[in-house]
């Protein structure tokens, strides 16, 4: 038999979540108010963090392609190669992201 939450956990559990959001989306804005300046540690994550996560979720999204399989990875690197290409002469994410992703699927689900 599955355990249920009771009406009460629920709650809770809800009360818990919503408090962890708005800690998460008010707490940056009362640490580090708009009239002081933010200290050396945060502007230096801020300007390293974002091509680090994106070199994370390439190798996240790149790490099951099998070379020895019968598309040997064409059309994950294609897609990557879009994407990675629209962003350099567009600079919009979404666009980029979305075109690389339509590719992917396109390759895919028709070619391969």
């Amino acid at each position: 038999m599955t355990p249920f939450l009771t009406p009460g956990q629920t709650l809770c559990v809800v009360l818990m979540v919503m408090l962890g959001t708005l800690c998460t989306r008010f707490l940056p804005f009362l640490l580090f108010p708009e009239n002081r300046e933010a200290p050396a540690v945060v502007l230096y994550l801020g300007r390293v963090l974002p091509p680090a996560m994106m070199g994370l979720l390439v190798v996240y999204c790149l790490r099951s392609v099998d070379l020895t399989a019968g598309s040997h990875g064409l059309p994950e690197f294609l897609a990557v190669a879009v994407t990675a290409a629209l962003q350099l002469w567009r600079r919009n994410s979404l666009l980029s992201i979305a075109a690389g992703t339509a590719l992917y699927m396109l390759l895919v689900q028709v070619v391969f």
